[in-house]
């Protein structure tokens, strides 16, 4: 019996690692699956909402690790997950994505001589100033089996100098969950419950620290959204991060002046799903959303300088904007006036990702 320990820290965790534990349960005899929840993400009410829209079991292991600096939270993990290794002695560690959780459960495991396996490996926007980036290179190099979303990534792994026999090519879990999830995005009413039903809207998310911590750079990127918001109405599900900064840098009458930028509180996957669907275009400086509106054929115009997801741009539907103000408003009107960028679908995206892993794993641990 492979027992494998699935890491989950944050949101982007939850809704990558639940089609794999739902893959993994369909081999009672072969894998035992054991979810470990770290606690990176601390808003309990919010990790319960991803836990119940994803269908995702009750975590078998808590850590409660919660906030605190990067060293911090990552040395709060490592210190709390070593124990349980000890205790309950997994023959593979899985973790997802770039969270600081992914790195320490890594380096724990690595020095305990578990192996590792890596789901989103090779990701790179070759920029050091993201504390993710440092978390996605460490863990590679630490992983055993290493499972990419795209050849860009095979081809930064091999320039890492890791082996051929080590990575493997499955596609993205992120879309196996969307597909799977789609039909009841589709069935909940978030639309209704703000008033959308006969209006046209676009989605937007702003979280990164380099975005929202700087006045500047900040106060920029509302010049742009003020311009757009008076063209189309703008949901701006609001993470708490940026709430508090928009009072702390002085941008409370600014924003208030935006009457048709709605903000409304962090949504559920199932909600945020459902209106990014339907949505003219998306704002957004998140990683998984540009995967997401790829595949829904929505229009992405990513706030950053860089993205760790290349094929979004040279196959999908996403932009990168960057940090000019002009340039956003530019790209903003060609979607609403329909001359938005047309992509298609990346390879293997085609919501069988997680198949993919589990049965190679199964392969790999049978030998």
């Amino acid at each position: 019996m492979l027992r494998v320990f699935n890491v989950v820290g944050a949101r982007p965790n939850f809704i990558k690692i639940a089609p794999i534990l739902k893959e993994m349960f369909s081999y009672p005899d072969l894998i035992d699956p054991v979810l470990i929840n770290t606690g990176q993400h601390y808003d309990q009410e919010m990790v319960d909402f991803f836990f119940a829209d994803l269908d995702i079991p009750k975590p078998d292991i808590s850590l409660g690790v919660g906030s605190g600096s990067h060293a911090q939270q990552t040395a709060k993990v490592m210190m709390e997950f070593e124990p349980v290794c000890l205790e309950r002695e997994p023959d593979l560690i899985l973790v997802v994505g770039d969270v600081n959780s992914t790195l320490a459960c890594s380096l724990v495991g690595s020095k305990l001589g578990i192996k590792i396996a890596h789901v989103e490996s090779g990701l790179r926007s070759f920029d050091r100033a993201m504390p993710e980036e440092i978390n996605r290179e460490v863990t590679d190099l630490l992983s055993d089996f290493l499972f990419t979303t795209s050849s860009e990534a095979r081809d930064n792994l091999s320039r890492l100098g890791i082996p051929e026999d080590r990575v493997f090519f499955v596609g993205n879990v992120m879309i196996d969950s969307l597909n799977l999830n789609m039909p009841r995005a589709r069935q909940r009413t978030i639309i209704k419950d703000l008033g959308l039903q006969n209006t046209d809207f676009s989605l937007m998310t702003l979280h990164r620290p380099s975005n929202v911590d700087d006045y500047e750079i900040f106060s920029r990127l509302l010049g742009a959204i003020d311009k757009i918001q008076k063209r189309i109405k703008l949901i701006f599900p609001a993470h708490p991060r940026t709430v508090k900064n928009i009072e702390k840098l002085g941008l409370s009458k600014k924003v208030a002046k935006m009457k048709n930028l709605q903000i409304v509180s962090p949504l559920g996957y199932l909600d945020f799903l459902a209106l990014m669907d339907k949505s003219k275009f998306v704002l957004t400086d998140s990683g998984g959303l540009q995967e997401e509106t790829t595949v829904l054929g929505v229009p992405c115009l990513t706030l950053r300088k860089n993205t760790e997801r290349p094929v979004t741009i040279t196959v999908g539907t996403n932009i990168l904007v960057g940090l000019d103000a002009d340039r956003i408003v530019e790209e903003a009107d060609k979607a609403l006036n329909g001359k938005a960028k047309m992509g298609s679908i990346p390879p293997l995206w085609d919501g069988y990702a997680s198949q993919r892993i589990v049965k190679n794993l199964i392969e790999q641990f049978s030998d």
